[in-house]
C-alpha cells in the first residue's frame, strides 16, 4: 500500500532549506536542489516561497525560532546570559546563520517575536530606551562575533588544536615570539582546553559591564 504524500508547506521548504545550508553551506542553496530532497518539482516551491530573498529570510526566522527566548520572571543578567548561551548554540550547529541574522529588511514572526522579548526584559528591569539599545547592541556584537570567529577556526577539538599549535611552533623560532610560544604550550595546550569555555567568560564580562553602567540607572524596588 503506498503511503500518502507528505502535503508541501512552507515549514517544510525552510525545513529543508535549513537542513541543506547546515551540511554544504548557504552558497550551495538553489530552489532545484531542495526541491530534491523534497522530492518535488523545484516550480512546486514557489508556492511556498516568492524567491531566494523570501528563501532566507524565512530560514534566519527558522533559527531566531531555536533560541530560547528570555522568561519573565528572572532576573535580567541571568534572561540575559541564558539567552546567549542558548544563542551560541544554535548558531554552532548554523553556521552560515551568523552572518544573514541582522541582514535581513524583511524579518519574520520568530525574529521579530525574539527581539521584543529582550527588549522587554531590560525595559522590564528599568533600562531606559537608549540602554537597552546599548545593552541589546554590546551583546548581539558579542555573540555574533564569537560565533564567526569560532566558525572560521581550523580546529573542532582540543585534538585538533593540539595539532595546529604545534605545526605553528614547529615552523617559527620559539624565542623570536615568546609570549605566543607562552600561550600556546602553557595555556591552549593545556589538558582539557577548550576554546569555547572562553565564551562565557567574556559573556559575563559584557554583563557586568553592563549592570555597572546601569547601576545608577536602576533604582532599587523599580
Amino acid at each position: 500500500m503506498t503511503e500518502p504524500r507528505v502535503p508541501l508547506t512552507r515549514e517544510r521548504v525552510l525545513r529543508a532549506a535549513v537542513d541543506l545550508a547546515d551540511d554544504s553551506g548557504v552558497d550551495a542553496l538553489t530552489m532545484r536542489r531542495i526541491a530534491q530532497t523534497l522530492g518535488v518539482e523545484a516550480m512546486s516551491l514557489y508556492r511556498h516561497v516568492k524567491n531566494k530573498p523570501d528563501l532566507l529570510d524565512g530560514m534566519v526566522d527558522v533559527v531566531f525560532g531555536e533560541i530560547d527566548l528570555p522568561q519573565t520572571g528572572l532576573d535580567w543578567k541571568t534572561a540575559m546570559r541564558r539567552r546567549a548561551i542558548s544563542a551560541r548554540d544554535v548558531l554552532a550547529r548554523h553556521r552560515w546563520a551568523t552572518v544573514l541574522m541582522e541582514s535581513r529588511a524583511t524579518p519574520g514572526p520568530a525574529t521579530l517575536r525574539h527581539h521584543d522579548a529582550v527588549l522587554g526584559i531590560l525595559r522590564a528591569a528599568g533600562f531606559s530606551i537608549e540602554l537597552a539599545a546599548h545593552a541589546f547592541s554590546v551583546l548581539d556584537s558579542y555573540i555574533y562575533g564569537f560565533a564567526m570567529q569560532e566558525a572560521s577556526l581550523p580546529f573542532g577539538s582540543s585534538g585538533e588544536l593540539a595539532d595546529v599549535a604545534e605545526a605553528i611552533l614547529g615552523s617559527v623560532r620559539v624565542d623570536e615570539y615568546p609570549h605566543l610560544t607562552e600561550f600556546v604550550t602553557e595555556h591552549a595546550m593545556a589538558p582539557g582546553y577548550d576554546f569555547g569555555y572562553e565564551y562565557e567568560y567574556g559573556l559575563d564580562l559584557v554583563l557586568d559591564g553592563l549592570e555597572r553602567v546601569t547601576a545608577p540607572e536602576i533604582l532599587p524596588g523599580e
